[in-house]
Protein backbone atom coordinates (compact mmCIF):
# COMPACT_ATOMS: atom_id res chain seq x y z
CA UNK A 1 0.00 0.00 0.00
CA UNK A 2 2.65 2.47 0.88
CA UNK A 3 4.29 1.71 -2.27
CA UNK A 4 1.05 2.27 -4.44
CA UNK A 5 0.97 5.77 -2.48
CA UNK A 6 4.35 6.68 -3.24
CA UNK A 7 4.21 5.75 -6.57
CA UNK A 8 1.22 7.63 -7.30
CA UNK A 9 2.84 10.49 -5.43
CA UNK A 10 5.47 10.84 -8.00
CA UNK A 11 3.17 9.76 -10.95
CA UNK A 12 1.37 12.82 -9.58
CA UNK A 13 4.68 15.49 -9.51
CA UNK A 14 5.77 14.37 -13.10
CA UNK A 15 2.30 14.25 -15.20
CA UNK A 16 0.95 17.57 -13.43
CA UNK A 17 1.22 20.79 -15.56
CA UNK A 18 4.00 23.22 -14.92
CA UNK A 19 3.12 26.69 -13.57
CA UNK A 20 2.89 28.46 -16.56
CA UNK A 21 6.14 30.91 -18.32
CA UNK A 22 6.57 34.67 -18.72
CA UNK A 23 8.27 37.36 -17.09
CA UNK A 24 9.53 36.30 -13.68
CA UNK A 25 7.80 37.75 -10.54
CA UNK A 26 10.97 39.12 -8.98
CA UNK A 27 12.73 39.87 -11.91
CA UNK A 28 16.48 41.11 -11.45
CA UNK A 29 19.12 43.26 -14.00
CA UNK A 30 22.38 41.57 -13.06
CA UNK A 31 24.12 45.11 -15.19
CA UNK A 32 25.95 44.01 -17.90
CA UNK A 33 24.78 40.42 -17.55
CA UNK A 34 21.35 39.30 -18.04
CA UNK A 35 17.82 41.03 -17.40
CA UNK A 36 14.96 38.51 -16.16
CA UNK A 37 17.48 35.96 -16.84
CA UNK A 38 17.47 36.64 -20.58
CA UNK A 39 21.07 37.40 -22.08
CA UNK A 40 22.05 39.28 -25.26
CA UNK A 41 23.10 36.60 -27.41
CA UNK A 42 20.51 33.50 -26.46
CA UNK A 43 18.53 31.83 -29.10
CA UNK A 44 15.15 31.74 -29.65
CA UNK A 45 15.00 28.62 -28.46
CA UNK A 46 16.60 29.70 -24.92
CA UNK A 47 14.35 32.21 -24.57
CA UNK A 48 11.65 30.17 -25.48
CA UNK A 49 12.90 27.70 -22.43
CA UNK A 50 13.43 30.11 -19.91
CA UNK A 51 9.88 32.66 -20.56
CA UNK A 52 7.90 30.34 -22.68
CA UNK A 53 6.30 30.53 -25.72
CA UNK A 54 2.77 32.74 -24.78
CA UNK A 55 4.01 36.58 -26.09
CA UNK A 56 2.98 38.68 -28.19
CA UNK A 57 4.86 40.04 -31.72
CA UNK A 58 5.65 43.54 -31.98
CA UNK A 59 3.00 44.38 -35.53
CA UNK A 60 5.00 48.10 -35.68
CA UNK A 61 8.66 47.29 -34.74
CA UNK A 62 11.53 47.50 -37.44
CA UNK A 63 12.95 44.44 -35.41
CA UNK A 64 11.36 41.26 -34.65
CA UNK A 65 10.00 41.99 -31.01
CA UNK A 66 8.66 39.63 -28.01
CA UNK A 67 6.06 41.07 -25.29
CA UNK A 68 6.05 38.89 -22.65
CA UNK A 69 3.09 40.43 -19.99
CA UNK A 70 1.61 39.04 -17.20
CA UNK A 71 -1.84 38.88 -18.01
CA UNK A 72 -2.78 38.77 -21.77
CA UNK A 73 -3.40 42.51 -23.04
CA UNK A 74 -1.92 44.24 -20.38
CA UNK A 75 1.38 46.52 -20.12
CA UNK A 76 3.42 45.27 -17.70
CA UNK A 77 6.06 42.48 -18.63
CA UNK A 78 9.31 42.14 -20.78
CA UNK A 79 10.94 42.72 -24.20
CA UNK A 80 12.63 40.49 -26.04
CA UNK A 81 14.05 41.74 -29.79
CA UNK A 82 15.73 39.02 -31.94
CA UNK A 83 18.29 39.49 -34.24
CA UNK A 84 19.30 36.90 -37.09
CA UNK A 85 17.84 34.65 -34.35
CA UNK A 86 19.46 36.33 -30.96
CA UNK A 87 18.80 38.41 -28.57
CA UNK A 88 19.84 41.89 -29.11
CA UNK A 89 18.01 43.96 -26.77
CA UNK A 90 15.85 43.20 -23.55
CA UNK A 91 13.87 45.67 -21.59
CA UNK A 92 11.34 45.66 -18.94
CA UNK A 93 7.97 47.53 -20.07
CA UNK A 94 5.70 49.74 -18.31
CA UNK A 95 7.47 49.55 -14.86
CA UNK A 96 6.63 45.76 -13.32
CA UNK A 97 6.48 45.76 -9.68
CA UNK A 98 8.88 43.91 -8.05
CA UNK A 99 12.03 44.33 -10.41
CA UNK A 100 15.22 45.15 -8.71
CA UNK A 101 18.84 45.99 -9.35
CA UNK A 102 21.82 45.51 -7.26
CA UNK A 103 22.62 47.64 -4.04
CA UNK A 104 18.81 47.64 -3.62
CA UNK A 105 17.89 49.92 -6.72
CA UNK A 106 14.22 49.15 -7.65
CA UNK A 107 12.27 50.33 -10.45
CA UNK A 108 10.31 53.37 -9.51
CA UNK A 109 13.61 54.91 -7.67
CA UNK A 110 14.04 58.61 -7.94
CA UNK A 111 16.83 59.45 -10.76
CA UNK A 112 19.31 60.51 -8.14
CA UNK A 113 19.31 57.07 -6.26
CA UNK A 114 19.78 55.63 -9.57
CA UNK A 115 22.87 57.93 -10.44
CA UNK A 116 24.11 56.72 -6.43
CA UNK A 117 23.83 52.81 -6.77
CA UNK A 118 24.78 52.13 -10.20
CA UNK A 119 27.87 54.08 -10.93
CA UNK A 120 28.80 56.50 -13.24
CA UNK A 121 26.39 56.53 -16.26
CA UNK A 122 26.05 58.26 -19.63
CA UNK A 123 22.76 59.82 -20.68
CA UNK A 124 20.79 59.40 -23.66
CA UNK A 125 18.16 61.99 -24.58
CA UNK A 126 15.24 59.93 -25.94
CA UNK A 127 11.54 61.92 -27.51
CA UNK A 128 9.80 61.97 -23.56
CA UNK A 129 12.31 60.39 -21.51
CA UNK A 130 15.98 59.88 -20.29
CA UNK A 131 18.15 56.74 -20.20
CA UNK A 132 21.29 56.45 -17.97
CA UNK A 133 23.63 53.75 -19.63
CA UNK A 134 26.97 52.10 -19.00
CA UNK A 135 29.08 50.03 -21.24
CA UNK A 136 31.35 47.33 -20.58
CA UNK A 137 31.98 43.93 -22.03
CA UNK A 138 30.03 44.31 -25.12
CA UNK A 139 26.75 45.18 -23.01
CA UNK A 140 25.03 48.46 -22.73
CA UNK A 141 22.77 48.42 -19.23
CA UNK A 142 20.40 50.90 -19.43
CA UNK A 143 18.29 52.63 -16.70
CA UNK A 144 14.73 54.70 -18.40
CA UNK A 145 14.31 57.14 -16.15
CA UNK A 146 10.55 58.87 -17.14
CA UNK A 147 9.38 62.28 -15.09
CA UNK A 148 12.11 62.16 -12.18
CA UNK A 149 12.02 58.24 -11.76
CA UNK A 150 13.56 54.83 -12.85
CA UNK A 151 10.94 53.37 -15.13
CA UNK A 152 12.25 50.95 -16.99
CA UNK A 153 15.60 48.36 -16.79
CA UNK A 154 17.36 46.98 -20.40
CA UNK A 155 20.21 45.57 -22.15
CA UNK A 156 21.48 46.29 -25.28
CA UNK A 157 24.64 46.23 -27.70
CA UNK A 158 26.71 49.51 -27.39
CA UNK A 159 26.24 50.06 -31.41
CA UNK A 160 22.58 50.38 -30.35
CA UNK A 161 20.36 53.22 -29.55
CA UNK A 162 18.48 52.82 -25.87
CA UNK A 163 15.43 54.67 -27.70
CA UNK A 164 13.20 52.71 -28.15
Amino acid sequence: MRRTLVCALLLFCVAAPSAPAGPPAQGALVPGRSLGGVRLGATEREVRALLGGDYGVCKGCATTTWYYTYQPFTRQGLAVELKRGRVSAVWTIWRPAGWSAPNGLRLGAPRGQVTELAGPLVPFVCANYEVLTHDRRGVRTAYFIVDGSLWAFGLFRPSDTPCR
